[in-house]
């Protein structure tokens, strides 16, 4: 065995354990540029054409293959219970006021801490939409604005 084989070798082995510890998508297409590289110089091609190979292949797998990739593994966002609330109505029990840092409504049954999403005061009674979640705060607008 020719020691640029050696190098090809030692290059995908590298490649390999910089993928596994980064989990990125981007050095697992140098590694099968390095295969090529490796295939390459065991057909006998001088240094150049084996350079050449090894950066065609991993330059076409990394702008072709990763967005593929990295879209089919992206985790999907768990919905929690919690996002559920987000466009119900909810009930103000204590008024909302972010300034003095109050406010308390119902909603599903349970009793939140409140604040106003454009930081206006809404009063006991009335009732809001809940915008997002923030924490254990229900950021709410009056309902019809």
């Amino acid at each position: 065995m020719e020691p640029i084989m050696f190098i090809w070798l030692a290059g995908i082995i590298v490649f390999v354990i910089l993928e596994a510890a980064t989990y990125q998508l981007v050095s697992i297409w140098f590694a099968a540029g390095a295969v090529g590289g490796l295939t390459a110089a065991a057909l006998g091609a001088d240094f150049t054409v084996q350079m050449v190979v090894f950066i065609a292949v991993s330059v076409v797998l990394l702008l072709c293959l990763r967005p593929v990739s990295k879209r089919l593994l992206k985790s999907k966002k768990v919905n929690t219970n919690v996002d559920s609330l987000i466009g119900k109505d909810i009930l103000v029990t204590k008024e909302v006021n972010n300034i003095q840092g109050n406010g308390e409504g119902k909603v599903n049954g349970m009793y939140w801490t409140v604040r106003s999403a454009d930081n206006s005061v809404i009063s006991e009674g009335e009732t809001a939409e809940v915008q997002k979640v923030e924490g254990v705060k229900l950021i709410v607008k009056r309902k019809g604005e």
